[in-house]
């Protein structure tokens, strides 16, 4: 029997602060938070630090070697937001073998237009022919076909291009719409893909559970706020790309940080260190104040990076979620919140009732860090451990020498 006890660290249990208690942990789970001191077992002393639940990203792109990676920066869980069957299905069977991996869910294949997005940056990558539905007509077999494959969710695209000054053909509107409805009958939630304040009306409208990014192209409107608050929408920003996109240096910074360089390969470092630019800074600007309106409204608000291997410049995973924290305490959140936004607001809304607090009975996917990031933020990329169903990453891999 794998148990062991965590002593001496401040508690975040995903919600708020417990202050001091022990953790004890067998068998992969929580056994108990607080209580008397258990005895005859490891003890791990963790004098000077916090114990958090571990990390879920909301919206990666992944792989073997960045569900490792992830794991390393206390990314316990990563929610695919779209990907080849082929690939993913025996990559959740590996991972779901080997905790030296970050857990993963799924969309499997996005729905999109056959020369919609992302097909326009995947030229040359030798992709399989993407499903897709065409008609009204086949939206329920487009649903049938992604849940026999796997998917935890559905996930549409809605976009034409419009937030970045070109046009893509897309999925009619009333597609998606009836993709929606088939999902729901089938207890499916739906993630969109949308990038322009047009496209979000058009999602949230039509029924959407969860919205993949954030609209950058224009302000918020209270009416857009108002409507995504009354459909019980959440939202992913996705801040850091969009950062990139607008050539800020926030994921530069993050790269240099040596607590993320000693684990990322000098590929990898340079990938994080580069930009997009091609966006005025006035777009990250208005996206700040889209997310300070939402959370005013009681819109939930979720931690998401779409890192996507070296597709997505000035994104990585597992550090770039770090990151994405630091972003929403600019964007006006607590440390808390921002913390809350990774962790327990993530399981609730993806239906992941066995992990993202610490708390009895749960799986014990933990994560010490020095310091506090309840009330500073930055604290969180300061990894002391990382444990996945109670397995302890080796602390090579936590130090990352890669």
């Amino acid at each position: 029997m794998n148990e062991f006890v965590i002593v001496g660290a401040k508690v975040f249990d995903g919600e708020k602060n417990l202050g001091q208690v022990d953790v004890h942990v067998a068998d992969g789970v929580i056994v108990s938070v607080g209580g008397p001191r258990v005895t005859g077992v490891e003890v791990v002393d963790a004098t000077g630090a916090t114990l958090l639940p571990g990390l879920i990203d909301a919206h990666t792109h992944t792989d073997a070697a960045m569900l490792r990676q992830a794991l390393a920066f206390g990314v316990t869980t990563e929610l695919d937001m779209g990907s080849v069957p082929a690939t993913m299905i025996p990559l959740r069977a590996e991972a779901e073998a080997d905790r030296t991996f970050a857990d993963v869910r799924s969309a499997s294949f996005s729905l999109t237009h056959p020369g919609g997005h992302p097909h326009q940056l995947r030229k040359g990558l030798n992709d399989p022919v993407w499903p897709t539905a065409t008609t009204v007509a086949e939206a329920a077999g487009f649903v049938d076909d992604r849940i026999s494959e796997g998917a935890d969710y559905i996930k549409l695209i809605a976009e034409s291009g419009g937030a970045f000054g070109f046009q893509l053909p897309h999925v009619p509107l009333e597609i998606h719409t009836a993709v929606i409805a088939e999902a729901h009958a089938r207890g499916k939630m739906v993630m969109a893909h949308a990038m322009t304040l047009h496209e979000t009306e058009q999602m949230v409208d039509a029924g959407a559970d969860g919205l993949a990014h954030l609209f950058a192209d224009t302000a918020h409107t209270p009416e857009i706020v108002d409507r995504i608050a009354g459909a019980n929408v959440f939202v992913v920003p996705t801040l850091t790309p969009l950062a990139s996109i607008v050539g800020l240096s926030h994921s530069t910074n993050l790269a240099q940080d040596p607590r993320v360089a000693g684990k990322l390969s000098p590929e990898l470092r340079a990938h994080l260190s580069d930009t997009f630019g091609g966006l005025p800074a006035s777009h990250f600007d208005m996206a700040l104040a889209t997310i300070a309106a939402l959370r005013q409204a009681g819109v939930d608000v979720i931690a998401g990076t779409d890192a996507a291997a070296l597709a997505v410049r000035g994104v990585t995973h597992g550090a770039s979620l770090h990151g994405e924290l630091q972003l929403f305490v600019q964007a006006g959140h607590s440390p808390a919140e921002a913390l809350r936004s990774a962790t327990s607001l993530t399981a609730r809304r993806f239906g992941l009732h066995d992990r993202g607090r610490v708390e009895q009975g749960l799986r014990a996917d933990l994560v010490l860090v020095d310091g506090d990031p309840t009330t500073t933020i930055n604290d969180s990329l300061s990894i002391r451990a990382v444990w996945r169903q109670g397995t302890r990453l080796a602390a090579a891999s936590t130090l990352g020498s890669r």
